[in-house]
């Protein structure tokens, strides 16, 4: 499942992209933070990949300087199954 954050309107063939908030990001990761949940439960073994993707979905608001950079980063992320 990928997520892309960027808010997008089509019209007349035109695509718009918008900023995203800080508040859109925290929204989204939440959510998909707690979609993932799963794969750390105790009888699971959670791969590397999926260890490397809670923690970039956990450092993001660290990690980069705005929200458009972060919802850009994570839209290229490689989302592990």
């Amino acid at each position: 499942m990928t997520y892309v954050v960027h808010r997008q309107e089509t019209y007349d063939g035109k695509t718009t992209k918008f900023d995203v908030t800080w508040d859109d990001i925290r929204y989204n990761r939440d959510r998909e933070l707690e979609r993932t949940d799963f794969w750390a439960l105790k009888d699971m073994v959670m791969s590397q990949a999926k260890k490397d993707y809670r923690k970039f979905l956990r450092d993001m608001p660290s990690t980069y300087e705005t929200a458009n950079d972060a919802s850009d980063a994570w839209s290229a992320y490689e989302i592990p199954e």
